[in-house]
């Protein structure tokens, strides 16, 4: 009986020593290994071995990681008050540094975002932040890339959320908005008009010139056809005038005193 319990024991004992000294990584995974607290090497993903209750692992997680930075409220250079928020996607390049010059990568990565964001904006007028996301996305990722170089991450890009001025203002801009649309289309309201009247104008132009033209034509044709009358009866007149002159000549008529 004590040889079974004996065996069981030390059946329990391999299973545990096996569980604590065979550990499996993940594609996306490396390892740091440290023995008895101290670094020892940088494991790559598979199956490891490490011994047990002597040395330990911390993992870290290669795959793209994304930190949301809480709202905040940042003052403009012209003082007005904005809410800010954003997303920052990030990789880790080097375990040991991400594990050993950090104490809590989110919550450094959160301050120094959100740290930067206000001295960004602090430098912009309202109606540059709010025209300029691209711009404050690329400047913050540059120096948040930077900052965070000596931790081995890499910032992959910084999307802005979030630029919400307070509610009078956006309200102000709403009305001014509205305005500018109301202005635009009684612009274009005017323009079409006088559109449809220069077009209206143009076309009783040219019915007048057309119907003018019309009336020189009639005109002409009339004048024309008296003067092909006058020529017509002068003409006949004429050969009239020289029949009686030839008559006379030949003897046909008598003389006429």
């Amino acid at each position: 009986m004590d040889i079974f319990i004996l065996t069981i024991m030390l059946i329990i004992i391999v299973i545990v020593l096996a569980y604590k000294a065979i550990k499996i990584l993940r594609p996306y995974e490396k390892t740091v290994v440290e023995r008895f607290g101290k670094y020892q090497r940088t494991v790559e993903s598979g199956l490891i071995f490490i011994i047990p209750f002597i040395e330990s692992i911390r993992k870290v997680d290669l795959r793209e990681q994304v930190v949301d930075v809480p709202p905040q409220e940042v003052i403009t250079k012209d003082n007005t008050i904005v809410v800010v928020d954003c997303v920052i996607f990030y990789e880790v390049t080097d375990p040991f540094n991400a594990v050993y010059n950090v104490v809590n990568f989110y919550q450094a990565i959160t301050k120094l975002a959100q740290t930067n964001l206000r001295n960004i904006i602090g430098d912009l007028e309202l109606d540059q932040t709010l025209t300029s996301r691209e711009m404050i996305s690329s400047h913050l990722r540059k120096v948040l890339d930077e900052a965070t170089d000596k931790w081995r991450t890499r910032v992959v890009r910084v999307e802005i959320q979030r630029i919400e001025p307070p509610k009078d203002i956006v309200d102000a801009m709403s009305k001014q908005m509205k305005a500018e649309r109301m202005t635009r289309a009684a612009i274009l309201e005017a323009e079409g008009y006088k559109e449809s009247e220069i077009k209206r104008a143009e076309g009783d132009k040219q019915a007048a010139i057309l119907e003018s033209e019309g009336r020189a034509k009639a005109i002409k044709k009339v004048a024309d056809a008296q003067k092909y009358e006058e020529i017509s009866i002068a003409e006949g007149q004429a050969k009239a005038t020289i029949d009686v002159y030839e008559a006379i000549h030949a003897g046909i008529l008598p003389m006429i005193y």
